[in-house]
């Protein structure tokens, strides 16, 4: 593994030899275009490369060639620094990340113009995001060393002339911001003095930076952390004096790469694209050794010893991952009960088994188990990254299972936790309370896969869980948990349309929009929210569906048809005499292509944009009460004019 893990992407299998040849053949044939430009983008390709990927996408798209299954995403990009080599690069790696990425750029050097210009192409473009990448060397800094109000005006003055650039987009288009901190130089004044004296450009940095922190807190728009990026490879390292006077780049070249993808796992987070699910190998990936040769004495683990205490440290990092609420799940080749051993009985083990949502352990090849692995949990196998040691079982499961997110690992087990940290897997963007809770929720429902086993038939298994369902409507409460689920719901989402926060807050002031969060328990456990549903008011005699999404993991409960019931029953309260609802097919939700058709509803015409449209004649729907207990509360009633 390279010793320049971020610069040089080493979590990522190496560039092909013939990636040039590959780039030119991509071109030569529309056929399957956005799946091989996806599949070359997933190396570890250098500057260079990652240009050529950039522009190699821009030609297929100037010959009209489909880059699907990526998925579509428009960027601004404002910055005082040179942006084409940043747009190509980030157009490359979005295809890593599942995203075909146009980019729009404001003017050179002038971000504060174009963004307070309605007529600029970065506001009349459409853009579901704008990043703000604005380099130290174009703020209004004026060092003071030693006079704190100088400091305090200086760092006022920068966050307020960032702030205006937010609300100007903000204003002038419905992107959110993704507003880039500071990286500071690392050239020094007084040595280990500058970062604790005020108004020395040290402590004005440091000081817009933790502001931005703060102003952006409880906003719609989002802190990307490039100070972290650049500090995490070097200071030295990340700015280049004579790039920056050669071509004003605003950091070196040789770390577009790294840069490029951390922006994308920004992007990648905003449309639910990030990993939920870690699946590990056991033997010389969790602890030393083989369990079943060397036995529970022999294994290394704990401390005491540089070997065991690098697999210590890689499990404390797991820990960390599933005290976060991504879930853990082993694939191991190993007897069950040996596998099981050291979790049960090994004293220096931090995982226990209760850490792990799913355990397959057997003598089935790595990708099969990691198949029955992603069908217990009901997720997609793009939800998933596999560690594993052993470069043979990395190669099949990457061949068999593209889709799963495969890092190179080291030899050294001291960096595991370092490369898969790196990788960057499981950005966020948000964090909430149902977040803490999703190792939970998918245990339990591995632990309901098992009862159903079990009881044999359906209806005696669904009745056995003792379920009970919540309807409310949105609130400030579950404001972010909602507009997560809105933007991360791919396979059950009917119309994938995505909404941001404040538009979230918009739907709940409305009364002529009904918003729903449902929300399911049973007697194995607390699901959390499980459904999302948003109906308009569109015509005096119909309650239009707009957005009806649910989490895979409740599939086969009837909740469906518990949400339909509540639907009807809130179109009669509105005097609606129809229910309207919308499929737009996409790459990924083929899951629900005949979901009304199943509820009782009537095909009723296709749209131009290829969307199907169903409908149920309220009066006449034909519903069954599935066996859950439902609570329905804090609607308020509906005036005459609303259900008009």
């Amino acid at each position: 593994m390279s010793t320049y893990l971020y610069r040089d992407l080493s979590w990522l299998p190496p560039c092909p030899a013939d990636f040039n040849r590959r780039c030119r053949a991509a071109l030569e044939s529309s056929e399957r275009f956005g799946w091989r430009i996806k599949s070359l983008a997933k190396h570890a390709l250098n500057d260079n490369q990652l240009i050529r990927l950039g522009k190699t996408i821009a030609a297929g798209r100037a010959k009209g060639y489909d880059l699907a299954p990526l998925r579509p995403f428009r960027l601004g990009l404002a910055s005082n620094g040179t942006t084409e080599f940043i747009s190509d690069g980030i157009i490359a790696s979005a295809a890593r990340h599942s995203l075909a990425l146009s980019c729009i750029a404001a003017g050179y050097d002038q971000v504060l113009q174009d963004s307070l210009s309605p007529d600029s192409p970065l506001n009349r473009a459409g853009t579901d995001a704008v990043l703000i990448a604005l380099d130290w060397r174009c703020l209004p800094f004026r060092p003071a060393p030693g006079d704190a109000n100088a400091a305090k005006s200086t760092i006022n003055a920068c966050l307020d002339y960032l702030d205006t650039i937010r609300d100007a987009i903000r204003r002038n288009s419905s992107a959110v911001c993704i507003v880039q901190n500071l990286a500071p130089p690392p050239e020094e004044t007084f040595g280990s003095l500058d970062r604790g004296l005020e108004g020395s450009l040290r402590f004005l940095i440091d000081g817009v930076n933790a502001g931005l922190v703060e102003r952006l807190r409880g906003s719609t728009d989002m802190l990307f952390d490039v100070a972290r990026l650049a500090e995490t490879v070097g200071l030295a390292h990340w700015h280049s004096p004579s790039e920056w006077n050669l071509a004003k780049l605003p950091f070196s070249q040789a770390f577009l790469p790294v840069y490029s993808d951390y922006v994308c796992r920004v992007l990648a987070a905003m449309r639910g694209l990030s990993r939920r699910c870690l699946v590990v190998d056991l033997d010389n990936t969790l602890w030393g050794g083989v369990i079943a040769d060397d036995g529970l004495s022999g294994i290394s683990v704990g401390q005491g010893d540089p070997t065991g205490e690098a697999y210590l440290t890689f499990q404390h990092y797991l820990s960390s991952l599933g005290e976060r609420g991504i879930i853990l799940a082993v694939s191991s080749k190993n007897e069950d009960e040996s596998a099981r051993l050291p979790f049960r009985e090994h004293p220096d083990m931090i995982l226990r088994e209760s850490n792990f949502a799913v355990f397959q352990a057997n003598w089935n090849d790595k990708a099969t188990n990691i198949q029955a692995i992603a069908d217990t949990l009901a997720l997609g196998l793009d939800a998933l990254v596999f560690v594993d040691d052993n470069p043979f079982e990395r190669e099949l499961v990457r061949e068999t299972l593209p889709d799963v997110a495969v890092p190179e690992m080291p030899e050294d087990p001291a960096l595991y936790a370092r490369v898969l940290s790196a990788a960057g897997y499981f950005e966020a963007n948000s964090f909430s309370e149902e977040d803490l809770k999703r190792a939970a929720y998918y245990a339990g429902n591995a632990r309901r896969a098992t009862l159903e086993r079990q009881v044999g038939d359906l209806a005696g298994y669904l009745a056995s869980l003792e379920m009970e369902i919540d309807f409310q409507p949105f609130n400030h409460t579950s404001r972010a948990r909602i507009t997560q689920l809105i933007n991360k719901s791919n396979q059950f989402n009917l119309t994938t349309r995505r909404y941001t926060e404040a538009d979230v807050a918009r739907f709940e002031a409305d009364q002529r929009i009904l918003t729903l969060q449902v929300r399911l328990r049973d007697k194995l456990g607390d699901n959390g929210m499980i459904s999302v549903i948003i109906c308009r008011c569109a015509e005096p005699d119909a309650l239009e569906i707009d957005t009806w999404l649910m989490s895979c993991r409740v599939l086969g409960r009837r909740v469906e048809e518990a949400v339909l019931c509540e639907l009807v029953n809130h179109a009669k309260r509105r005097g609606a005499a129809r229910l309207r609802g919308f499929y737009i097919p996409t790459d990924r939700n083929k899951l629900v292509e005949q979901h009304y058709a199943k509820l009782g509803f009537a095909h009723v015409g296709v749209r131009d944009d290829g969307a199907t449209v169903w409908e149920l004649e309220v009066a006449t729907a034909n519903l069954e009460a599935p066996p859950m207990v439902v609570r329905s509360s804090g609607f308020e009633p509906v005036s005459s004019e609303v259900s008009q």
